[in-house]
């Protein structure tokens, strides 16, 4: 099932969609503000016996075709994430937490790849959303 819903915010159109992209996923969400488009994607899995925490991971994707750069030279690939991306990736981390029941121990990742992004448009509180 597709829902689209949208606000105008900051002069442009603000639209979270689902149901359409990453279906093998738990959830996804596509947020869009102006051309910075944001991916977020849930998936679980059933949380093992010896476990004593809740185990949420979060990832914060910054691909260098979303700001328009490709890399070259010797290194062609995506590295290992930047000191920013951690850092998003608490701040994104730190608000769900809370939103969990007390005792959930399912396994939980959240990956957030950004896919463009503009310059006068933070995709990482995009990404909150």
């Amino acid at each position: 099932m597709y829902i689209r819903e949208s606000i105008h915010f900051n002069g442009k159109e603000l639209a979270l969609e689902t149901g359409q992209i990453a279906r093998q996923a738990g959830g996804a969400v596509l947020a869009t503000h102006g051309d910075t488009h944001v991916l977020v994607t849930v998936v679980t899995e059933e949380a093992r016996e010896d476990i004593g925490y809740f185990p949420l991971r979060v990832d914060y994707e910054e691909r260098f075709y979303a700001s328009g750069k490709i890399p070259g030279g010797f290194f062609k690939r995506e590295g290992r994430p930047s000191d920013v991306a951690v850092l998003n990736c608490r701040m994104i981390d730190r608000p769900i937490r809370p939103l969990f029941p007390k005792g959930y121990k399912d396994e939980v990742q959240i990956i957030a790849t950004i896919l463009s992004a503009e310059p006068d448009c933070s995709p990482s509180v995009m990404a909150i959303l």
